[in-house]
Parts: structure tokens; sequence; C-alpha cells
């Protein structure tokens, strides 16, 4: 676990959960709490050390699909809370639901924490201990409160329809009305609960609900439904239990038996919070939990423009086959991020910097890209690339350098390598002919144009500077070679033109050792700054130019990349070896993004 962070570090970000925290540590507020290790029961609160976590957070996901952005928002706060005050993350999978979850998701959820940069394990002492919990461990547990809150008259099960009862939940101006088995006796409850447990009724038949009160201004408070009959395997439990228990019952429950210090929620869980109070405090009452109870606080989520994070629209998206999976490097999921190219460092930077409040704005997307520009500006390794090639011919090669010469070339890789260190050095060598950007060649230049038109002398970057003579089309009249003389030096005679000045260099690939690869020029996937917002069709905005395949040429030294590694493309943009497709002799690259925001 990596050491605390001294609280009066300058550089530590301050948000209003951070006064929080603080003041909790001020004041005691959980300095009598004890840790008997791994939780499950009621008796992992009767004993145990005094718990050396300052802080306890948790990391909560359902296991019901890949992770986005947003969640790497949470990731960043709640393990970086925890690491920074000296405590604990729990990772914990909220796995209430087994009709949506599956085993795939969590391995998935897993591997994008640790990719993040984050674990769940602690060591206080020398004594090691994994944070890794399932809501299904505690079920056993959450049944027995079921029971207790019957017993005690504060649950009942309800045989009313699903429309019944949502007739009679009423509305924000209309009190909702007593159910006509809210006084059942609770020996009869209890009775009908375990018939629930047993089997003994059909999927949707009855729920059981906490008696709360029907005309509370918050309709969450109006008895929300706590168990439902759902006939399904669990991916953890098998085929144990055909009841289930509600998320908004079970997290408070996991909150309290993990000893969770601070619940932190995005705000759309506010409106729940007085249920979550109202059921620790009970189950306190009842001897089921023991104080002091978590507290949950809410922060708002991350909106993103150009981008949703509606995990079933993303499923959509997938099940429908407009992008190719949930790794897509067009997806905003994590697993998506990584394989366009974001680096961990990059998406933590980027948390940072957009901070934590409590109210809703929306984050630009090219807030994200600037985070990841400034992680790679000193780690991408340069190098040359051809997307859109011509051939250009040097005319006089032969007879100024020698029939087949290939002259030896070199650029540092990294402009500016860190301090103490000196730049690694890529090789690439300049023949008869080379690849050049068609954009680099105008007949008939433009007012302003300095690259290479008849007359015209630029420099090849890191070779010589040629003049243009002209060009070969084809029958159609398009440019299939582009034709150019090495210039010697006017003071020595040989190439290389050192002395000759020239307003452009541009880029360019070797033909006798340049090597075809695949480009994959990525883009946003929307056009619309809010696909889906305000009900709106998020379809009807996807942008039809948002994955472009070039055949383009690089240099060697972009060709021996391995998957996932990051380079410039010298004036493209940075681009990663594409960790699924790339390799040795095929080499495929992804845009990451531009080398500016050039988004209309």
């Amino acid at each position: 676990m990596n050491a605390p962070i001294d609280d009066n570090t300058p550089s530590k970000p301050t948000n209003f959960l951070r006064g929080i925290i603080d003041r909790d540590l001020e004041q005691g507020t959980y300095a009598s709490r004890r840790w008997a290790g791994s939780p499950g029961d009621a008796a992992h609160h009767e004993a145990g050390q005094p718990d050396p976590a300052k802080i306890r957070t948790r990391f909560p996901p359902e296991p019901n699909g890949y992770l986005h952005v947003g969640h790497a928002k949470s990731i960043c706060l709640n393990f970086g809370l925890a690491r920074d005050y000296g405590g604990v993350c729990h990772m914990r999978f909220d796995d209430t639901n087994p009709e949506k979850e599956e085993q795939e998701y969590v391995d998935s959820i897993l591997d994008a924490v640790k990719w993040l940069g984050f674990g769940w394990e602690s060591n206080f002492n020398g004594k090691a201990e994994s944070h890794l919990y399932y809501a299904s461990n505690y079920f056993d547990f959450m049944y027995e409160a079921a029971e207790a809150l019957i017993t005690a008259g504060l649950a009942y099960v309800d045989e009313q329809t699903p429309e019944e009862m949502r007739a009679n939940r009423g509305d924000f101006s209309t009190p909702g009305k007593d159910s006509p088995f809210r006084s059942r006796a609770a020996k009869e409850n209890l009775a009908r609960f375990r018939e629930m447990r047993d089997g003994k009724h059909p999927d949707g038949s009855m729920v059981l609900r906490a008696k709360i009160d029907m005309a509370s201004p918050n309709i969450n408070m109006r008895d929300p439904a706590i168990y439902r009959i759902r006939r399904a395997t669990h991916h953890n439990t098998g085929d144990k239990w055909c009841i289930y228990p509600m998320y908004t019952f079970a997290h408070p429950i996991e909150d309290a038996l993990e000893q969770i210090t601070h619940s932190i929620c995005t705000l759309e869980f506010e409106d729940q919070r007085p249920f979550y109070d109202w059921l620790v405090d009970n189950l306190a009452k009842l001897g089921l939990l023991k104080h002091p109870n978590p507290k949950q606080y809410e922060f708002a989520r991350l909106n993103l423009t150009y981008v949703i994070t509606s995990k079933r629209k993303l499923k959509q998206l997938v099940d429908e086959k407009v992008v190719e999976g949930w790794d897509d490097p067009r997806m905003p999921t994590i697993v998506g991020l990584r394989r366009r190219g974001y680096t961990p460092e990059a998406i933590q930077l980027f948390c940072e910097r957009i901070g934590v409040s409590k109210a809703d704005s929306w984050i630009d997307y090219s807030t994200l890209d600037i985070a990841l520009r400034d992680d790679l500006e000193n780690k991408a390794h340069r190098g040359m690339a051809v997307l859109d090639p011509v051939k250009l011919v040097l005319t006089n090669w032969d007879e100024v350098m020698g029939t087949g010469h290939l002259e030896p070339c070199a650029l540092p890789a990294l402009p500016h390598p860190p301090e103490g260190t000196e730049s690694p050095v890529r090789h690439f060598k300049l023949g008869r002919e080379v690849w050049i950007e068609r954009e680099d060649f105008e007949e008939v230049p433009p007012k302003g144009y300095k690259r290479l038109f008849p007359g015209n002398k630029v420099r090849l970057k890191g070779g010589y500077v040629i003049e243009c003579t002209g060009c070969n089309k084809d029958a159609d009249g398009r440019v299939t070679e582009v034709l150019a003389t090495v210039v010697p030096d006017t003071k020595s005679g040989t190439p290389g033109a050192d002395s000759v000045k020239v307003k452009a260099a541009i880029t360019w690939v070797g033909v006798a050792d340049g090597v075809e690869a695949e480009v994959r020029l990525y883009d946003r996937l929307f056009t619309d700054p809010h696909p889906d917002a305000g009900g709106k069709d998020f379809k009807a905005s996807l942008n039809p130019d948002s994955k472009k395949v070039m055949k383009a040429y690089v240099e060697p030294s972009l060709a021996q990349a391995v998957p996932d590694q990051k380079f410039q493309f010298e004036r493209f943009g940075y681009f990663v070896a594409d960790r699924k497709d790339h390799q040795a002799g095929k080499p495929v690259f992804n845009k990451i993004t531009g080398l500016k925001d050039s988004w209309k």
C-alpha cells in the first residue's frame, strides 16, 4: 500500500469530501472502530483490534457491464482518498441482480481497476489483507436482517401487482396509499417471506417492503421494496437463492458490515440517503449492526461531451454491431480507452483536473485529450509515417549519390528526454524513391503554400534539400509520382544543401526500408455534444467518419513497435500499436488524438 500523503502537502487537491474526512479525523468520529478482518456476519462487529485504517472507502460496481470513463472518476476518487489518508478502499461487487450479471464483467472490472493503477490490498504492521468483497457473500446476513425488520413490524410482504404498487405509490404532488397488506401481522408476514425464500410463489407475485411512510415527500421512503422473487442462477451463489435483495437494501448493509466510513456516491443517490440512514439506524437498534454507522456523501457524476455512459445504451451499440465490441476504441469504456491508447496516468490526471463538486456540469472531451498529450509529450517516441502516400522520385539520385545508394539518416526519438538522459536515436535510409503525403505536393500551389510545387525547394526531414521539378499523372489526371532533384550545397557542391535556405521541411518514409501498415483514424463517435440529452435518439447523431482505415507507410522504428506502445507520428498526433491486431510484419496503429484539438 502506498504511504499516506501528509495532509499539509501543498499539491494535494482540495474538495468538499476532503473537508468532511479532515473533520471526521479531527473529531475522532471513527476512532472507536475495531477491525476483525473480513466481514460477513454480525459477529464481525463484536471483536477485533483497533482499526489501523484511518478511513475506509469502497468502489462498488454492479457486474452487469464494462466500466466506462465515469467509473474511472469514481475509482480515482475512492482509491485516491484511501491512499492519501492512509486508509483502505474496498473493491466490492454489488451483485444483487443475477439476471444481468456475468463473470466476464467481474473479470473485466478487476482488470480495469488494476490497469488504472489501484489495488485492494492493505498491509498494516506486516499483516497483508485483501479487500475484495461481494454483496452475495452477505446474503445470509441480509436475509436475517430482513426477518428482523419483519419481526419488529418494520417490513411486510406485499402481494399487490406491480401495476397496483405503482398506482398506489403516488407522485410528487400526491401522497401514496397504504397497501391492503400493510397492516398484516408480523407473524403472517414472516411466514409469507419464508414461503418466498422456499420458492412457493412465482416471480413477481410478491415483494418484501420496508414499512416507513406512504405520505413521505421523498417517494423513495414510501415503503420501498427490499426483496423480490427472482429465479435466476447467480454467478457466485448458484441456485441457492430464489429471492434477492434490492440494491438499495443491500448497499447500506454492505457498507456497515465492512465498516466503511465514507460511502461516496453520485448525486442520483442523494434521494436514497434517507433510506440508507433509516436502514442502518434500525438494524443497529435491533442489535444486528454496531455504531458508528457509515455515512453516505454524494458528488456530481462525470458528464463528458460527445459521450454516452448509459450501460444499456452502450450495450445496445455492441449488440447492434454499431461498434466492434466493448473494447472498440471509439467506446468510452475503460477497455475501449485503453485500446484507443489512453494511459492510466492521463486518465488519473484528467480526473484530478476536473475535480470533485456537488454541482452537475459538462466537461468538454478535449480536456481528456489535453491530459493525454501532457502525459505523452515527453514519453512517446517520435516517428514518421505517411498516411496518404504518393511516390517521390529523386531523378538525379543515381548520378549524384550512385546507383542503388541508400543514405543513412538519424533523428532523436525524444526531442526533450528526461533530465540527465540522452534521447534514443531512430535510424532510417534515404534513397532514390520515398513516400510523401499527397497533400505535400500541389501542381498549382494556393497562396502561402510552402511545400512541394514545381521550382520550390523543401527539406526532407532528417535528410537532404530537394527541388520539385514536376510530376507524372495517370489517364484520369491523378498524380502518380512527384519528381524532384537533390540540391547540392552551394559551397561544397555535395548533397546536403545546408547553406540553402528553405521555408518548409516535410515528413517522408523511404521506399527501401519503409514498412506498410494499417492505420485506423478514430474520431468522436457522436457529432452531437449531448447525444442522448432530453430523450434524443442517440443513434441519430452517430458520426459516419468516426473510423477511417488507411494503408500507410511507416519508418522502421515504428514497424518494430510492440502492442500497446505509444508514439507521436510527426505532424499527425499520437498513435498506439493496437493491443489486439498489431503483430510483427503486420503493424496496426490506432490514432489516439491529434497534436491539438481540431474538432469542429
